[in-house]
């Protein structure tokens, strides 16, 4: 079936409003809502969550559910309304002609049915091929998405892929009728970084082939810079700014867009000297919107008596491409003066060693028929390598890695959750590497404490904020009556920045960021010395996540508290760490203090990690280094240098020496050390990867 080419809009909205009807009211999710995308073209759509942006995607699909309902206005695809469409057109529409890519790959996919089968139903289906010709169709889009031994692939059933295997199936899976429109709602953030930007350079590759327009709906606007063409702002279910990346990026007029920049951590971000300002008060509830502006109760712009006096209407930024602003005094604000971002602390000077990690190895044995279908032998999960690191009293010290890597694991020893296979863990003087969490005495428990990824799982959804807080206080021994444990509570709230009366209320009416915070006051209940936060802030919007990382940042300068901060996002990194140790593979590749780790000589996975980062910043040039393959298992781990398979730096060391040695960890600066086999001199020759121009 050859498909018409159509030169006018592929998607156009045009004043969409989205309401979804409960028993007590009608919750109006969408509202006066526009947009175009045009052959060939990426338009990505950011706001924080609850904004309305997978409500748009659903729209355009049709699948709003039996409440929810179109109110106003249209959606046309290729001209044609697609709310006027009978059940049947939108199948033959659906799959064929708009596809959808899903945040979470193994959504998608039957987990029953082998990879082959699965795409080859697409045009058994919407184009009627036959399952010889599906079959080759099949085999090419899976080359096309750059899987390694496309006929294997096919033959395998979902779960004997990798997370980023798995979404490259859903990308070649939509592609497979060639469809005019790709919405993509989130589509890599449950990937590693190094994954994330392969799938970036895959998506707009196979657009550019495939001439596919692209709605790209994400919250990182780094994402948004590298992949589309255009860029609609949403808040509280309204467009409030839309233009081409260089205008909204370089030329912002709207405060929330502002606002959103100013709470992400860009390259020049300093935790003491220009810290994050993050968007105060929070996000309206649909049904509490405010009268006017929407964003009116938080904006630094807003006037009384105007803002609030009745709707906004989009309006033209005269002299931009399609530039368009939801905000009254757009042409009346100073866009470039300076911000004040608020207290400045000087640096924290880290005190005496809190942490001593000697050697630390942690293996698990694996029963060889488990796995295998044999018997016998074990096998073993070389989870951590010989770990050593040293860290002080107010020091932040990161963790970073891929998934698979080891930091977990290393977590879970720390705590106590595992036990050390060998090596040593000295808190102050005592060791704890072979006492698990059950055997620690309660100032051991109470002095290591965690944060964990997922605010929502953390919490008891039975017991209000103040119980679940006072539990860990009675727990830790703190506290000699009732009435003590919940003054200390109080102020355990003050601490957070959540209001006292917040004691009364459940984990479910609370929202992400406000979890967490409650997630934080638990975890220094008991005076911890060290916290380890394992992706703290992952889970949040990235104005909710300046937020929680201040927060975070004036707890320690107050309690002298040591962190260490497991993350992937090197940007948050770089932010607030004062040294970086990074992991590959259960090996520690390279540390030192946050400035050496960010500027080369680089190792060379560290060099890789930092190309992956997704940058909001137009004037950032980053050299483009995307790994390839996966990371091996730590079942049947490399020879010699972890690394060696993916490294694109291996032919400069002579005698195959990265295959056959386990580099020895070498110190290339006070205090910077790296476990690599390139000579100084080639070390010395590196560049940097992130390169800001000069203003």
């Amino acid at each position: 079936m050859v498909k018409e080419a159509y030169d006018g809009p592929i998607l156009e909205i045009d004043n969409l409003s989205i309401s979804f009807f409960t028993r007590l009211r009608e919750i109006p999710a969408v509202m006066d809502f526009s947009v175009s995308v045009m052959p060939g073209e990426a338009v990505g759509l950011v706001g924080e969550s609850g904004c309305g942006k997978s409500t748009v995607a659903l729209g355009v699909m049709q699948d709003l559910g039996k409440n929810g309902q179109i109110v106003g206005g249209s959606i046309k695809f290729k001209g044609r309304d697609l709310g006027q469409m009978s059940a049947a057109e939108l199948r033959d529409i659906r799959g064929s002609e708009i596809a959808m890519i899903y945040q979470e790959p193994m959504a998608s996919l039957n987990p029953a049915m082998k990879i082959g089968k699965q795409l080859m139903e697409v045009p058994m289906i919407h184009q009627g091929l036959g399952a010889a010709e599906a079959h080759a169709r099949a085999l090419q889009v899976v080359t096309d998405v750059k899987l390694p031994d496309p006929a294997r692939i096919l033959d395998s059933f979902p779960h004997q892929l990798s997370g980023g295997q798995q979404q490259r199936i859903v990308i070649a899976m939509a592609l497979m009728s060639e469809p005019s429109l790709l919405i993509l709602d989130e589509p890599t953030t449950a990937l590693d970084v190094t994954v994330e930007a392969a799938v970036v350079d895959l998506v707009k590759e196979l657009g550019a082939k495939y001439g596919t327009s692209m709605l790209f709906i994400s919250h990182n606007l780094g994402l948004v810079l590298e992949t589309c063409d255009r860029l609609c702002v949403m808040y509280s279910g309204e467009a409030v700014e839309t233009g081409s990346i260089k205008d909204v990026f370089d030329d912002m007029r709207h405060p929330y867009t502002q606002a959103l920049f100013r709470s992400i951590p860009l390259p020049g971000a300093d935790k003491s000297a220009r810290p994050l300002k993050a968007i105060p008060g929070n996000f309206p509830l649909p049904h509490e919107r405010p009268p006017g502006c929407n964003f009116g109760p938080r904006c630094t712009y807003f006037q009384a008596g105007r803002c609030d006096a009745g709707d906004i209407p989009m309006e033209e930024v005269v002299g931009a491409d399609r530039h368009h602003s939801r905000c009254l005094r757009f042409s009346e604000i100073d866009w470039y003066a300076p911000f004040d971002a608020g207290e400045v602390h000087a640096p924290s000077v880290p005190g005496k060693v809190v942490l001593k990690v000697n050697a630390l190895k942690k293996h698990y044995e694996v029963a060889a028929n488990a796995l295998f279908g044999s018997s016998g032998a074990t096998r073993v999960v070389k989870a951590n390598e010989t770990i050593s690191f040293e860290a002080r009293e107010s020091e932040t010290l990161a963790i970073v890695g891929e998934s698979g890597c080891g930091k977990s694991t290393f977590a879970k020893v720390l705590m106590g959750l595992e036990t050390a296979t060998s090596g040593q863990i000295m808190l102050y003087d005592q060791d704890i590497e072979n006492t698990p969490i059950e055997m620690r005495n309660t100032d051991t428990v109470s002095s290591v404490q965690m944060v964990f990824q997922n605010p929502f799982d953390t919490l008891n959804p039975s017991m209000t904020v103040g119980r679940q807080i006072i539990r860990a206080l009675e727990i830790f021994r703190i506290g000699k009556t009732d009435a003590e444990r919940k003054e200390r509570m109080f102020r355990l709230l003050d601490l957070v920045k959540l209001p006292r009366e917040f004691a009364e209320r459940m984990p479910r009416q609370l929202s992400g960021g406000q979890k967490q915070r409650v997630g934080i006051a638990r975890a220094f209940a008991g005076g911890a010395k060290i916290v380890v936060a394992d992706e703290p802030v992952s889970a949040l919007d990235v104005s909710v996540q300046a937020a929680v990382t201040d927060l975070l940042m004036e707890i320690q300068r107050e309690e002298k508290t040591t962190l260490l901060f497991i993350s992937h996002d090197l940007s948050i990194v770089r932010y607030l760490s004062d040294r970086v140790m990074v992991m590959y593979l259960g090996h520690v590749v390279e540390m030192g203090a946050t400035d050496q780790v960010f500027a080369p000589p680089y190792h060379p996975y560290t060099e890789a990690l930092l190309s992956a980062v997704p940058i909001a910043d137009t004037s950032v040039e980053k050299e483009r280094i995307v790994l390839e393959g996966d990371i091996p298992s730590a079942m049947n781990p490399p020879p010699g240098c972890p690394f060696q398979t993916r490294c694109r730096w291996k032919a400069q060391v002579p005698d195959g020496l990265c295959e056959a040695e386990l580099p020895p960890v070498r110190e290339i600066a006070a205090g910077h050390q790296i476990k690599c086999h390139l000579s100084a001199e080639i070390l010395g020759r590196m560049e940097a990867v992130i390169k800001v121009a000069a203003e």
